[in-house]
């Protein structure tokens, strides 16, 4: 697997398969492609060649050695092996490791009393955040002291370029909740929802976990958990869900098909023709070109033609040159 210098976009060789359906994240996920691709390298080098900002790395890098598909030796982060990987993936998903009960003969924990003692120390651990804020929320509704609250936050930590995700359930009123889910999205916050969540949820730069003892009442008080296994434990849960959950701007999150157009287009650029020459071999304008390509890369919520040659190779979406007709285990499995 190899980057056209030319083009940006990558000629991909053997493809590795997306490991999203596995409940791994996208960034991850792309992570990993990169890594497997690529072989060891150290996490700078990783973000500098994707695009991504180191700390997103470093987290997707957390991510994959918490699940088994990745392993650094303190400098360098190598890929575990693709078929090693993704049946460790599955078995993980066959037989999800169990959540802690909330109990505080089975978890070491700490109890925050009651509804404010709870936001006060919400407010303490997001003054410290400096990557990632997960939160898994139950509720159908949002009453206007919670979103009076919420919604301040929100903006804090999109605004110090925290990656903010949110789970949430369809809401039953319609109106403040929904134009809630649509503001956090438009700053910038990532938002699905699912019919079922099963607790009520916060998860600090996975490191500190806060869970309601209750689901759908904080008054009955909050367990604070740092001890680093449980809290792994608890992202995987979170995962899952995330990797379940619809985006509901897009009603699913549906599979991405190029056209023939856009096909022929990513081909060329994948043999080594820049912009210029892919538009004249179809009788385009370059401008066309360059915006048919902003249009698949925003399709696949990748941010640089890099990061889109490793989405179309998990994806398949080419036939890559010299590839063609070449059948893979990956390919079947898709």
């Amino acid at each position: 697997m190899t980057r056209n210098s030319n083009s940006g976009v990558l000629t991909v060789g053997r493809a590795v398969p997306s490991l999203v359906r596995w409940g791994v994240s996208a960034d991850a996920d792309l992570v990993y492609r990169y890594l497997a691709s690529f072989g060891p390298r150290p996490a700078g080098e990783v973000a500098a060649d994707l695009g991504l900002a180191v700390r997103r790395v470093r987290a997707a890098l957390d991510e994959l050695d918490g699940c088994g598909a990745a392993g650094t030796d303190g400098v360098r982060w190598r890929a575990s092996p693709v078929d090693a990987a993704v049946a460790t993936l599955r078995r993980r998903a066959l037989h999800p490791a169990a959540a802690p009960a909330g109990r505080a003969d089975q978890v070491v924990a700490r109890r925050l009393p009651d509804r404010a003692a709870t936001r006060r120390r919400i407010a303490e651990l997001v003054t410290v955040e400096r990557g990632e804020h997960l939160a898994m929320n139950p509720e159908q509704t949002f009453g206007a002291e919670t979103l009076a609250i919420a919604t301040p936050m929100d903006t804090e930590l999109l605004r110090r370029r925290i990656r903010l995700r949110s789970l949430g359930r369809p809401p039953t009123d319609g109106d403040r909740s929904t134009r809630r889910a649509e503001e956090f999205v438009r700053l910038g916050g990532e938002y699905r929802e699912a019919a079922r969540l099963p607790y009520k949820l916060m998860i600090f730069d996975r490191r500190v976990a806060l869970m309601a003892v209750d689901p759908l009442d904080l008054d009955g008080g909050t367990w604070e958990i740092d001890e680093p296994a449980v809290v792994a434990a608890l992202v995987t849960l979170f995962v899952r869900h995330w990797s379940g959950a619809t985006d509901p701007r897009r009603k699913g999150v549906p599979t991405v098909v190029l056209t023939p157009r856009e096909k022929a287009v990513v081909a060329l650029l994948a043999e080594g023709h820049t912009d210029a020459t892919a538009a004249k071999c179809l009788g385009m304008s370059q401008r066309s070109v360059t915006y048919l390509l902003r249009g698949v890369m925003d399709r696949f919520g990748v941010e640089n033609r890099f990061q889109l040659g490793l989405a179309l190779g998990a994806t398949h979406a080419v036939t890559p040159p010299g590839h063609a007709g070449e059948a893979t285990t990956e390919e079947s499995e898709q």
